[in-house]
């Protein structure tokens, strides 16, 4: 913890976070610097902590009548910090500016592990300079508290703010930008290569990233020893539409520690791309692959080569998959707990029954929109996977009320149950719900309340 006593009125002024036009900026006393003089926009804001006494008489005795009135000043330290704690970085810059007391408390290192920013108004780049300026005020040009940004969903974050991050950050072990498009691979390299310790990556709908990989220079830095690798256990390139099976090759390759990886509507990746990240990325748990329209069995049987490692898996609307890919998982993977099959249309009730009777400790399945699955396949998972907790049948055309039933009558853990656009009668839900009292049933059905 730093010494709060030795804060000073020379102190640089912490960042504040809110439009110009808002009513913080009319009345926000000295703060005479900003980032920005563009109306509208959001930007980071620069002041001097608040004075420590006020001179006029009437000034002074409301001020000493509001203190009164305030409870919250009575709070210990310790109390005031663990409030701040829940607070997102913009309403604790604000925070920052009420009071010398609060201003002290608001730049905790404590409560520097993480910075949040959302909103599409708001001007990252220069809002991630100035937060990071002020952090690195006792270590300089370096922010050894920062474990964690999150700035998803802002699309004005540009290269220039992961190069500030990738700068000053070291410590860094968690990175979301999902939803800036505007950011590029070089950027991302630049990251991964100066924060060793990162290891959760979130870059969904970034539509311009096509890899993770070191830059050249960091690479021609490290020993033979150490080789190319990333200590990136956790990452997420869904909606990554550019990712081909070249790149996917390279990010296996580097990222030989993943144990989560998502490459949902990462539409061009192959059989092939997944026969790389097996060659390489043999830790992996979950993996999803939705909406990867030229995966076949082919890919089922290179994913099986993860064997019991494997615990979750997302294959929904992967349309070239087959009761025959199926088989490939359900023989090897024998410990999956979760698989999302919805609308792969050629499993049927045989592919079911080998996942049923091998993948007993299944707990969530998905198999809408599987026309081929009937009360059979229903009756096997029934009989085998006991611990089951989710299942989704939405518009399974072949489902009836009698294949509930049987799995009413064997899976009383179950705790969600969808069985939209399915022709079951209302005797079968209430069936359901006498057997399963803490299910929670989705359904199509008026007459069933």
């Amino acid at each position: 913890d730093s010494d709060l006593s030795m804060r000073t009125l020379s102190t640089p002024s912490p960042a504040l976070i809110f439009p110009l036009n808002s009513p913080g900026f009319q009345n926000g006393r000295g703060s005479s610097t900003s980032s920005s003089s563009v109306t509208g926009e959001t930007v980071a804001m620069v002041h001097s902590p608040p004075p420590t006494r006020l001179t006029h008489p009437l000034i002074r005795l409301a001020s000493k009548h509001q203190k009164e009135q305030a409870n919250i000043d009575r709070l210990p330290d310790h109390s005031m910090i663990q409030i701040f704690s829940f607070l997102p970085t913009n309403q604790l810059c604000r925070c920052a500016r009420v009071c010398r007391r609060w201003y002290n408390l608001a730049w905790d290192p404590r409560l520097w592990r993480t910075i949040r920013l959302t909103g599409e108004t708001i001007n990252v780049d220069r809002a991630l300079k100035v937060l990071t300026r002020r952090l690195c005020q006792d270590t300089p040009n370096v922010c050894l508290m920062l474990e964690t940004v999150i700035v998803s969903g802002c699309r004005r974050l540009t290269d220039r703010g992961l190069y500030t991050i990738a700068q000053c950050c070291p410590e860094l072990r968690r990175l979301e930008v999902s939803g800036c498009y505007n950011i590029s691979n070089e950027a991302v390299f630049d990251v991964v290569s100066l924060c060793p310790n990162l290891e959760h990556l979130d870059v969904s709908g970034c539509s311009k990233v096509t890899c993770i990989s070191l830059t050249r220079e960091a690479s021609i830095k490290l020993s033979p020893l150490h080789g190319k690798q990333i200590s990136i256990r956790y990452l997420d390139m869904t909606d990554c539409f550019v990712l081909e099976d070249e790149g996917l090759h390279t990010i296996a390759a580097h990222c030989t520690q993943l144990t989560h990886l998502y490459l949902r509507r990462c539409v061009r990746i192959t059989d092939e791309g997944l026969r790389y990240l097996m060659i390489y990325c043999t830790s992996i748990k979950e993996l999803s692959v939705s909406d990867c329209r030229f995966v076949s069995d082919f890919g089922m049987r290179e994913i099986a080569k993860l064997e019991s490692r494997l615990r979750y898996l997302s294959i929904a609307h992967c349309g070239r998959i087959t009761d025959v890919g199926i088989r490939y998982i359900a023989k090897y993977c024998s410990k999956l707990r979760y698989l999302n099959a919805r609308g792969c249309e050629g499993i049927t009730d045989h592919g079911v029954e080998y996942l049923a009777k091998n993948c007993t400790k299944l707990k969530s399945l998905d198999i809408g929109k599987c026309p081929l699955v009937s009360d059979t396949g229903l009756e096997f998972l029934a009989l085998n996977c006991f611990n089951l907790k989710r299942l989704s049948l939405k518009s399974c055309e072949s489902i009836t009320g009698q294949g509930l039933q049987i799995v009413a009558a064997n899976c009383f853990d179950l705790q969600m149950l969808n069985v939209q656009d399915c022709d079951v009668s209302v005797d079968a839900l209430r069936f359901v719900k006498r057997h399963c009292k803490r299910c929670i049933i989705e359904h199509t059905n008026p007459a069933f309340f």
